[in-house]
């Protein structure tokens, strides 16, 4: 079983794109921010191998493959939810699950690319150097959501048309902070709540843990976004500040509107219209589209793109509650939780081991 079995074939849903990038060469060796190279050996430092550090062999549900209970289903509690039996309950939560990681899986993709792009056109050496590190994260982020398709849902979808909207506006921008800015605060940061969202929810102990290591990536890519932008956006001018503020705005209403799933019940059949009020006006899917925003909203005022019209836009959106969180203390919470999954399965490895000699 592969992802090549997409709920529409791949070569309709595949696209190229083609940028004008500019590559910068830097022959200045010598160190220059000290807090990116620190960034860096952590980087090399906690590099895993998700065939090893991941126990593949536990099982997955195909009914549930997330583990999550009925409350948590979008269609809870709506009519169409209410006409379906047991087994068809189970195809929506199949149905979501596939579409979710695959959102995720196509989410990476992207952020590899992206990071790729990085590397060619950042002036600062030291900022190479981390971004090297980062193509290799995401690599092994697309090589993860990937397996789990394959392997315990066995089927995938295409990506969502507002995700694809967002990489073709990131990856046709020449301009290296652009990059920075779309990939590492904006999808980055709304990846690491839909992954925290995740992580939380799913009883699934590979599910969980799998959310929790690419978490544990995505801290130090947040990091690094932050690190660049903090110390870029203050030589802007006000008219350069206003266009990455507007393109802010833009691309928060529209990712607002990308886990909507609407791609799953129209596979399925269900009422495109009707599905997508229940699912909009669902209490749980206006507080999941809530949390989403927990990370970049205080990621957007921290790097200091925080002027009015961005502050309306999120108020209008409820989610300005969040800008008194502080990203660092979020990305010291995200690691922890990765080394007590860690500590949690060496501990029972231990105690199998023991009870074997016994």
């Amino acid at each position: 079983m592969t992802t090549r079995q997409y709920v529409l074939p791949v070569d309709q849903t595949q696209w190229e794109l083609t940028t004008g990038s500019t590559v910068v060469f830097n022959w200045d060796y010598d160190p220059q921010r000290s807090d990116l190279l620190r960034l860096y050996e952590k980087g090399k430092d906690l590099q895993w191998n998700t065939s090893q550090r991941l126990d593949w062999a536990q099982d997955v549900d195909p009914q549930n493959p997330l583990s999550l209970a009925d409350e948590v289903t979008p269609f809870y509690g709506t009519p169409v939810w209410a006409q379906m039996d047991d087994k068809g309950h189970a195809e929506i939560k199949r149905h979501l699950a596939a579409w979710q990681f695959s959102q995720f899986l196509h989410g990476e993709q992207g952020a590899l690319v992206c990071t790729a792009r990085i590397v060619e056109c950042v002036p600062l050496l030291d900022a190479k150097f981390y971004a090297a590190t980062q193509v290799m994260d995401e690599a092994r982020h697309v090589e993860t959501y990937s397996r789990f398709l394959r392997e315990k849902i066995g089927f995938a979808y295409p990506i969502n048309p507002h995700l694809k909207t967002l990489l073709n506006q990131v990856l046709s921008d020449g301009r290296w902070d652009m990059i920075y800015l779309g990939m590492q605060i904006l999808i980055e940061g709304l990846a690491l709540a839909a992954f925290n969202i995740t992580r939380d929810l799913a009883q699934n102990p590979l599910v969980r843990a799998l959310n929790a290591y690419v978490m544990q990536d995505e801290a130090r890519h947040v990091a690094f976004g932050r690190m660049a932008l903090r110390a870029y956006y203050p030589q802007l001018s006000e008219r350069e500040r206003e266009e990455r503020e507007e393109f802010v705005v833009e691309s928060s209403y529209l990712m607002r509107e990308r886990f909507l799933g609407e791609e799953v019940w129209q596979h399925l059949g269900f009422g495109n219209e009707d599905c997508k009020r229940y699912v909009f006006e669902s209490l749980m899917m206006r507080e999941y589209r809530r949390m989403l925003f927990s990370r970049i909203v205080p990621l957007i005022k921290d790097i200091g793109l925080w002027g009015g019209r961005v502050r309306k836009a999120y108020e209008d959106m409820g989610v300005l509650m969040f800008e008194h969180l502080d990203p660092e203390t979020q990305s010291v919470a995200d690691e922890q939780i990765a080394l007590q999954i860690d500590a949690a399965r060496q501990a029972g490895s231990g105690a199998l081991q023991t009870a074997a000699s016994v």
